[in-house]
């Protein structure tokens, strides 16, 4: 049984999430458990009692029952809930490592500019600082089908770096048509020797997706992704967290945040 988490803060961002992440799984893996985590702060001063840390749990947990009775109000799925007290990314590291979750499912900024602080800081750090695939949900994202999935990859040291496993395992999950896309500034007609090597470890571990690929020449790697995106009507974007990929540009320029913020399909970070 896949286990799938969703952090929720109760923000229409997350809450949103959480619709997108239970439509999906009645179309993909109904037998799937959905989990809604909260966590709350846990505040230590003397007026504060066993009694009352009690209650806030008490109050969280109810408050994610009143959702998941909302997310299940069409059809069902199994769906947990679950609130605790800590600090925010420590606790849902501990919980995803202990509990084998498969995805985390959260995401990318909230109803106010206050909001997409926090949400947005949280979400990033999920995606440095936790060990499990995290697919992001931009706030206006409906779930309409994942159909087509494009796999960005920077065709450098493939076999070593590449978690293909992981890889696999995100894609069974919705069996897409999968494109497999490469920006760079130096292609041009004939692929490199390089790219061509890089090419076959590709497709010795994907073959059985069927990919199709794509060497984009581009002086801008965002762009050049936006393009294909819009113009193969792509549904999710799957990308691997790395120091010069996708994730680290999508965060850094006013550009890359507006991408990040405003558009309307998801991507999959998957850790190494």
């Amino acid at each position: 049984m896949k286990k799938i988490l969703v952090p929720v803060d109760f923000s229409e961002t997350a809450e949103n999430a959480a619709n997108f992440a239970t439509n999906f799984l009645k179309d993909k893996a109904p037998d799937a458990h959905l989990i809604l985590y909260h966590v709350y702060s846990s505040i230590n001063l003397p007026s504060i009692s066993p009694k009352d840390e009690g209650s806030r749990q008490r109050v969280s947990e109810h408050a994610l029952e009143g959702l998941a009775k909302d997310l299940t109000g069409n059809g069902s799925i199994f769906i947990s809930c679950v609130a605790e007290a800590g600090g925010f990314i420590e606790s849902i590291s501990d919980y995803v490592l202990a509990n084998k979750i498969d995805l985390i499912i959260m995401g990318i900024t909230g109803s106010s500019r206050i909001a997409q602080v926090f949400m947005g800081t949280n979400t990033l750090n999920v995606v440095k600082s936790v060990n499990c695939p995290v697919m992001i949900i931009p706030p206006e994202a409906k779930y309409n089908g994942l159909h087509k999935a494009v796999f960005t990859s920077d065709f450098k040291d493939v076999a070593r770096t590449h978690p293909f496993e992981s890889i696999k395992k995100i894609l069974n999950m919705f069996n897409p048509e999968l494109d497999i896309v490469n920006v760079d500034e130096d292609h041009y007609v004939e692929l490199t020797n390089e790219y061509k090597i890089e090419k076959k470890s590709m497709e010795d571990n994907l073959g059985e997706f069927h990919p199709q690929y794509a060497f984009l020449r581009s002086f801008d790697f965002l762009d050049g992704i936006s393009t294909f995106v819009e113009s193969r009507g792509i549904d999710v974007i799957i990308t691997l967290p790395r120091k010069h990929g996708l994730m680290s540009q999508l965060f850094k320029t006013s550009h890359t945040k507006k991408l990040a913020y405003h558009s309307s399909i998801p991507i999959i970070a998957i850790p190494q």
